[in-house]
């Protein structure tokens, strides 16, 4: 009974590691290498902020 207690375990990790490979071959990221970064913008251009409109008033403290 002990030997089960060992083996069990040690088989249901084996299965979990082959599935997991099996899934690689089967459903391979083609895509993930060819991803390009996100671009960021100029940090002047996220700085400016528009102006308010003409006739708008100041906001109240």
């Amino acid at each position: 009974m002990a030997m089960l207690a060992v083996f069990i375990p040690l088989l249901m990790l084996g299965v979990v590691l082959v599935l997991g490979r099996y899934e690689e071959l089967l459903l391979p990221q083609e895509d993930a290498g060819r991803r390009e970064p996100a671009v960021v913008p100029p940090a002047a251009a996220a700085a400016t902020s528009s102006p308010a409109p003409a006739g708008t008033p100041a906001p109240s403290p």
